[in-house]
């Protein structure tokens, strides 16, 4: 009973973890990176399309992502989707091949983002902590009911706690990573 609780909780702190990493790659570090046009979408024969569908999205130096859209008439719909994305980005088409240059970052810019990558981490530390207090909620019912008792209640809650701080480390550790990454350079 204990154990599928404290299993539960890690999986669910595991993918508010993986989330984070998620929302950390969206922000741009001033290195091209093919993910940072991972949210663009594109009119595809009347339908929204990821970019990653319709194109190769590959990195041609550190300051240039390259698109090759596998269909010559999707080049525009591309250049486009580039453009009106909140990206900021300014691609250049030559021939079937999309070149997007990526402007390098000011330092108050990398103020911001840093300001956004902590707000980002904090958001991924909060979920954890909701996660915790669901699954103390759970032993406590279970307690409640007489399923288990007060001393399993207790190191199940202990143990609980234990998960929390190890993922909790693990979000302090993408943080420091994503803050020297945008400091840099």
């Amino acid at each position: 009973m204990i154990n599928d609780i404290q299993h539960d909780a890690s999986v669910r702190m595991g993918k508010s973890v993986e989330a984070l990493q998620k929302a950390f790659t969206k922000i741009r570090t001033g290195r091209a990176h093919p993910s940072l046009l991972d949210q663009i979408s594109v009119s595809y024969y009347g339908s929204d399309t990821p970019l990653s569908q319709v194109a190769n999205v590959s990195v041609e130096d550190s300051r240039t992502l390259k698109v090759t859209p596998w269909e010559k008439d999707m080049v525009q719909a591309i250049e486009k989707a580039i453009m009106t994305s909140d990206l900021g980005l300014n691609p250049t088409t030559q021939g079937v091949v999309i070149r997007i240059p990526l402007p390098p970052l000011t330092e108050e810019r990398r103020r911001d983002l840093v300001k956004v990558v902590k707000n980002e981490a904090e958001q991924g530390r909060v979920a954890i902590r909701n996660i915790r207090r669901d699954a103390n909620s759970e032993i406590k019912e279970a307690l409640k009911e007489k399923m288990i008792s007060e001393d399993e209640a207790h190191d199940g809650e202990q143990e609980v706690q234990k998960i929390t701080d190890k993922f909790i480390k693990e979000v302090e550790k993408h943080l420091e990573i994503k803050e020297a990454d945008l400091l840099s350079m």
